[in-house]
């Protein structure tokens, strides 16, 4: 099966989680930003899509992919400054897989914490007074602390885990 990793990132957090994914696939496996995407990913089987979560979906630049992929088999993956149990970061892979053209689904899923770009921080707590969902508020700050140590060796582990899950699943 013919595989490729494809990914967007901001921060760094996707990138090396889409990494983290092609160092379980087959040798050679290719891992590319979408800002160097082959020109055309029709021969490929098997597409590990990477984004990081924005405004409860996949970023633009996933999205307009996203919206052009007839593979056989897409599994997403993306990094989000939640933790990945809760229901922002799921509803996040929901909405991104909705990106998908008619007809396509996801053969699977990924989703862990990453840090948060500390000028979105500061934008946001800017832009939302205290009180507001995006505001600055004890639990925010506690959410972007927790955040800042992510992703790692266990979110990468767990990257891992899905990408052979997928293979497993698809052989």
């Amino acid at each position: 099966m013919k595989s490729i990793v494809i990914y967007s990132s901001l921060t760094g957090n996707t990138k090396q989680v889409a990494e983290a994914i092609t160092s379980v696939l087959p040798a050679g496996t290719p891992c590319v930003s979408m800002k160097e995407l082959p020109t055309d990913l029709s021969s490929y089987d098997l597409v590990f899509v990477g984004f990081w979560v924005d405004k409860g979906t996949a970023n633009k630049e996933a999205r307009d992919v996203l919206g052009t992929l007839h593979n056989p088999h897409i599994a997403l993956f993306a990094t989000a400054g939640v933790p990945p149990q809760m229901a922002h970061a799921k509803e996040s892979l929901i909405n991104a897989a909705n990106c998908l053209p008619d007809g396509v689904e996801s053969v699977g899923t990924f989703i862990c914490q990453g840090k948060v770009d500390p000028k979105v921080i500061e934008m946001m707590y800017k832009m939302f007074p205290k009180g507001h969902s995006h505001g600055q508020s004890a639990d925010r700050d506690a959410r972007h602390k927790q955040a800042a140590v992510h992703p790692n060796k266990e979110d990468f582990q767990a990257a891992q885990d899905f990408a052979k899950d997928i293979l497993i699943k698809l052989s």
